[in-house]
């Protein structure tokens, strides 16, 4: 029996070892294996706290002396939960987590054994820096690289099987201070942004010392039965279907969305919900997505940074906690085609340590002018780097979901609703070129009466739309669901602090020349809104309409991941990184190669195993069964029937050897061109060549001309799992 079928038959059955999830009140377990304030706040002398908390607050460094008995109060919380091995958890550039656990278990000189853990193994270990991307940076004989604490996330204990393993959040950087993680450039714009923003805040509040941005992300995947994963090798090696029928039936019912769970998923959510729980992940929501086997979480805000370790962790608790129930977690952007692919919305905005969320309208003049100055500055920021926004969320998956079903095209624009856009256009039109008492009149605007309360309901949603304003909060929308939120919110608040930089400067440079505070804000304000009104588009993204319409403004459509990381390694870009600190000269060509061998390697691997699943496995059945059609129409013909009786199998039979021919072809040619491309030496050129000559010129075809074979050929001699299995049979 095949693989298919095997699994097929035992899906009736499939999780018969899995035990049920108990209730547990979510209050009652909610950070437990989490080392928070609270608990520091009773294990730790008045001095170490204080010091802990000064660190996770303001980022001050804590001294050596306070980080041992910082160490000793996490080990001694650990063990008292069956922890015996700590970790530095850092999250290099290959785009998952990495860990190496050692043990609090240590013997002394004098053949004493004892459970240790100092401040010294708490601030820093020592990763082989070599053995992960490092675009240049490191050759393979300069091993050495460190991981270092970032107090600002707590650490935490997880739960694998039977062990437990303390976790230390870290960052990761090279011998030579590169860094080699989404982390580290990630603290460091969020930083950049915190200053800028401060700046700008004390115009209208001279309280405020702190500004934070925060994210509340959207995790949108797909569940399959193990065993129907497993006879998918295309599923197995690169996370999506190179081969597949569409179903009979897809999503076109529209019978999915927000339906019942069902029963076996929703024991799994409510398994990893559980394990997220303990681990501080504030959950919010489940429900089922667009497609069919496609589902979505998201939890309430927090801060970037720690929002993003979440979503890293979350991801992969969900991959663990699946494989027990007999489930696979796919985060692809596009593991099916023909129906909706997967996103991972960021929700951002930025919120000031007097409790105002920066991107909320207020009740007076004087806080709605404050509302709008970060308002227009984050449209103005995207305008300018648009081409960075683009890069940021580029990856070999996120090209098959971009514009595809509802996920927002590859043009970056903005959506801000009805209203907001008639108070930048009264903004735009009623202040004049020259300083006068319009000005004056327009400092008085309410915007409350122009704008609902109800802000966050006072315009329809617009879902495809890649940066949309949502009532509180700007929705970036075009980042992938298998991607690090770090590397787009790197990349925003980078941007969004640059941003109001120059602002600062420009309404600094209108009060010296003896102009109201008010007055000189309202006019840059207004000057932006002219400058990057280009960016906002209230109508249907996904439109041909729409994508001349971009075009004319001088809006780029970039629709592939090589040419999109260009704009990594522009002269605009190293100034912005640079100025800002987020990124050195070094480090941003380092990602610029990383991201582009990333690429490469993916599209090689999907070139590889169409190659291999074709060669072994699609075309041995196909000719099966042309046999079999031949046997048929020679036996009918031996018997002397008219040829009106095989008419139709000679039919079929000629179809079957066409796409069979067709595709043993384009396998050969596919192959010829991997190794034209492989024989270029800039990895921008070979990421180019697999881009167009690799994916663009052979995948489609084959593609094609296998699906066809999908519905010819025998049932029987399919060996590899069909859409309507693997979406639809739970």
């Amino acid at each position: 029996m095949s693989l298919r079928l095997n699994a097929v038959n035992n899906i009736s059955d499939p999780s018969s070892d899995v035990k049920p999830t108990g209730f547990q009140k979510i209050t009652a377990i909610f950070g437990e294996n989490v080392f928070t304030l609270k608990v520091a706040r009773e294990l730790l002398s008045d001095e170490a706290y204080k010091s802990l908390r000064s660190s996770v607050k303001s980022g001050k460094k804590i001294d050596r002396a306070m980080a041992n008995q910082v160490a000793s109060g996490i080990r001694q919380w650990a063990e008292s939960k069956g922890v015996t091995h700590f970790t530095h958890w850092f999250q290099p550039l290959t785009g998952t987590t990495a860990e190496k656990h050692d043990s609090f278990f240590t013997i002394k000189g004098d053949g004493t054994s004892l459970e240790e853990f100092d401040g010294a193994a708490l601030i820093q270990q020592e990763p082989d820096a070599s053995s992960f991307p490092s675009g240049g940076l490191r050759a393979t004989f300069e091993a050495r690289g460190y991981t270092a604490w970032d107090p600002s996330s707590p650490a935490f204990i997880m739960e694998v099987g039977l062990g437990k393993t303390l976790c230390i959040p870290t960052i990761f950087v090279s011998y030579t201070g590169e860094s080699l993680d989404y982390k580290a450039p990630l603290l460091k714009a969020l930083e950049a942004l915190n200053k800028s923003a401060v700046d700008v805040c004390n115009y209208f509040d001279r309280n405020v010392t702190k500004v934070s941005a925060t994210l509340g992300w959207e995790q949108e995947y797909f569940i399959v039965d193990a065993g129907l994963f497993n006879a998918r090798p295309d599923l197995v090696l690169s996370g999506r279907t190179v081969f597949g029928h569409s179903s009979a039936k897809g999503q076109q019912l529209e019978d999915h969305y927000f339906g019942s769970i069902p029963e076996r998923v929703f024991e799994f959510m409510r398994d990893y919900e559980q394990e997220a729980y303990k681990l501080g992940i504030p959950l919010r929501t489940r429900h089922n997505e667009v497609a069919p086997a496609q589902f979505e979480c998201a939890p309430i805000f927090e801060e970037v940074s720690v929002a993003v370790d979440h979503n890293t962790l979350l991801m992969d608790i969900m991959d663990r906690v699946a494989r027990r129930h007999n489930l696979r977690v796919l985060l692809h952007e596009k593991p099916f085609a023909g129906i909706n692919g997967s996103g991972k919305h960021n929700n951002w905005s930025m919120s000031t340590d007097t409790g105002v969320n920066l991107l909320a309208p207020g009740k007076t003049p004087k806080t709605n002018l404050m509302f709008l100055t970060f308002f227009v500055n984050t449209i103005k920021a995207v305008y300018d780097y648009a081409d960075l926004l683009r890069s940021a969320i580029a990856s070999a998956g996120n090209d098959f979901r971009l514009g595809a079903n509802e996920a927002p095209p590859a043009i970056i624009s903005v959506f801000i609703g009805q209203y907001l856009t008639k108070v930048l256009d009264d903004i735009e039109t009623r202040v004049n070129e020259k300083f006068d008492e319009q000005d004056e009149a327009i400092l008085k605007l309410d915007l409350h009466r122009s704008i609902p309360e109800l802000l966050l309901d006072n315009t329809d949603r617009n879902r495809t739309s890649p940066f949309a304003f949502t009532g509180n909060k700007f929705e970036f929308r075009a980042v992938g669901s298998s991607a690090n939120c770090a590397n787009a919110m790197t990349v925003l608040n980078t941007i969004v602090a640059e941003t109001l930089k120059s602002f600062k400067k420009e309404v600094d440079g209108l009060i010296e020349k003896g102009e109201k505070k008010e007055i000189a804000i309202i006019h840059v304000i207004r000057e932006y809104i002219v400058n990057g009104k280009k960016i906002l588009f209230e109508g249907n993204n996904y439109s041909d309409e729409w994508a001349k319409e971009a075009e004319a403004r001088g809006l780029q459509n970039i629709k592939t991941t090589p040419l999109a990381l260009d704009a990594m390694v522009t002269e605009k870009a190293l100034h912005l990184f640079e100025s800002n600190d987020v990124y050195s000269h070094s480090e941003l060509e380092a990602r610029y190669e990383i991201e582009l061998e990333k690429y490469i390697k993916k599209v090689q691997i999907e070139a590889r195993i169409m190659g291999e699943l074709a060669t072994s496995t699609i075309l041995p059945g196909a000719i099966k069964y042309q046999n079999t059609l031949i046997e048929n129409i020679k036996g009918l013909k031996e018997l002397g029937l008219p040829e009106a009786s095989y008419a139709n199998q000679r039919q079929v039979l000629e179809k079957v050897s066409e796409h069979i021919s067709v595709v043993s072809e384009q396998i050969m040619k596919m192959i010829e061109a991997r190794k034209t491309a492989n024989a270029l030496e800039s990895s921008r050129d070979k990421a180019i060549a697999y881009c167009d000559q690799v994916k663009g010129q052979f995948f489609d075809t084959i593609r094609y001309h296998v699906d066809k074979l999908e519905l010819l050929v025998d049932d029987k001699e399919w060996t590899l799992p069909k859409y309507r299995e693997i979406l639809f049979l739970r």
